[in-house]
C-alpha cells in the first residue's frame, strides 16, 4: 500500500513546521512535502500527481486569495485541496467550498481540531468550521463556480493576469505565446464566463479569485 502523501503549501516556515508535527503525530508513516510558493507546489504535484491531500494557504508567492484554488481544480482535479488560512470570513469559507475545496481549516484551530479535520478529509469527507452558513449566497456562488469551472488552467492564468491589469502583450510574454494566442485566450474567457468585455471579466476575477467583500489578506 502506498504511503499517505500530503503537501503543506504555506510561505511561513514556522507554521509549516507546526503543521508537519501535527500531521506526523497522527500519521507517522505519511510522506509530508512542503511548498513555500505556488510554483513549488506545482512542481511537487507534477512529480507526485497521486498526492492524497494539499493543505493550501490563501496567500503566498505566486497566488492571492482563491486564485490558487481555481488553478488547482483545473490543473490537478484529482488532488483534494483543503484551504488552511487565518482568514475566517464566512463568505470566503463558503466560496472556497463552492469552488471545489474539500475543506477549510482556520489557522486558529488547535492541534486536536486539525487532527479531527484531517481524519474527515482523508476519509473522503468535507470539513468546514462550525457556524458556517453554507446556504447564504450559495446560489450566486454556485453559478459563478460553474462558469469558472469551464476555464482551462492556462485560461485561469490569463484571467488572473487580466485582473492585475496586464495587456495582451504582457500576458503573451509571461506565457511564452504569441499575442494572437493571448487574445484568443481572452476571447474564450469572455465567452465561458458569459461576460461582454475585459472589464466585466476583471470584476468577476477580483470578486471570485481574490478575497471577497474587501477582506484583508491572511
Amino acid at each position: 500500500m502506498a504511503a499517505l502523501r500530503i503537501v503543506i503549501a504555506d510561505d511561513h516556515p514556522l507554521f509549516r513546521d507546526a503543521l508537519r508535527l501535527t500531521i506526523a503525530g497522527s500519521y507517522p508513516d505519511a510522506e509530508i512535502a512542503e511548498a513555500q510558493s505556488f510554483d513549488t507546489l506545482r512542481e511537487r504535484l507534477e512529480a507526485a500527481p497521486d498526492t492524497d491531500l494539499v493543505m493550501l494557504d490563501l496567500n503566498m508567492p505566486g497566488i492571492q486569495g482563491l486564485s490558487g484554488l481555481l488553478f488547482m481544480r483545473a490543473a490537478f482535479a484529482a488532488v483534494p485541496v483543503a484551504i488552511i488560512s487565518a482568514e475566517e470570513h464566512q463568505s470566503i469559507v463558503r466560496r472556497a467550498l463552492e469552488l471545489g475545496a474539500v475543506g477549510y481549516i482556520a489557522k486558529s484551530t488547535g492541534a486536536d481540531g486539525i487532527r479531527a479535520a484531517l481524519s474527515v478529509l482523508l476519509s473522503g469527507g468535507i470539513w468546514a468550521p462550525d457556524g458556517i452558513d453554507k446556504d447564504e449566497g450559495a446560489a450566486r456562488d454556485h453559478s459563478l463556480a460553474a462558469r469558472l469551472s469551464r476555464l482551462t488552467p492556462q485560461q485561469i492564468r490569463v484571467l488572473m493576469m487580466l485582473s492585475e491589469g496586464h495587456p495582451n502583450k504582457k500576458i503573451a510574454h509571461a506565457l511564452s505565446v504569441s499575442e494572437a494566442t493571448a487574445k484568443a485566450h481572452v476571447s474564450a474567457i469572455l465567452e465561458k464566463l458569459e461576460v461582454e468585455n475585459r472589464t466585466q471579466a476583471v470584476i468577476l476575477a477580483r470578486d471570485i479569485a481574490i478575497l471577497p467583500e474587501g477582506a484583508p489578506p491572511n
